[in-house]
């Protein structure tokens, strides 16, 4: 068998042999062996879903097509998932970033200013009522 279609189960599933699981598709295991194999198609839905995809195929050379183009489009899609994260990673933190400075620089000018103006109202002479002076005018 070609080794390609030994590793199609390779980094799944460690339950079961690929060379078990290609010999259970070519009937070459004993009655024995393939109990076994149905045994853990009835206890692994994932195994039990390879062996169903695995049998549909009728032509057994263009199983390994077949598994190197599914590879292939996996690893597309997850170098697009990894740098369209990465994309949006770097993105957004230079904002956040700028508008934490900017929202600091603008609580301590707020600051500044009502510091300042209460300072000013100390500063000035307040006229209480009832402490006004009276001017007499003079006929």
């Amino acid at each position: 068998m070609d080794d390609k279609l030994l590793n199609i189960l390779s980094n799944s599933n460690k339950d079961i042999d690929n060379q078990k699981l290609m010999d259970y598709l070519s009937a070459k295991l004993s009655a024995e062996e393939k109990h076994e194999i149905e045994k853990q198609m009835a206890d692994s839905d994932f195994v039990n879903d390879a062996v169903e995809g695995l049998e549909v195929v009728k032509n057994k050379k263009d199983l390994s097509f077949f598994v190197e183009q599914i590879n292939a489009d996996l690893h597309k899609q997850l170098d697009k998932k990894k740098t369209r994260k990465q994309k949006r990673r770097l993105k957004d933190q230079p904002w956040i970033y700028l508008a934490i400075v900017l929202l600091l620089l603008l609580i301590i000018i707020c600051f500044i200013v009502i510091k300042k103006h209460l300072d000013n109202e100390k500063l000035q002479p307040k006229n209480l009522p009832g402490s006004e002076q009276k001017i007499k005018i003079l006929p």
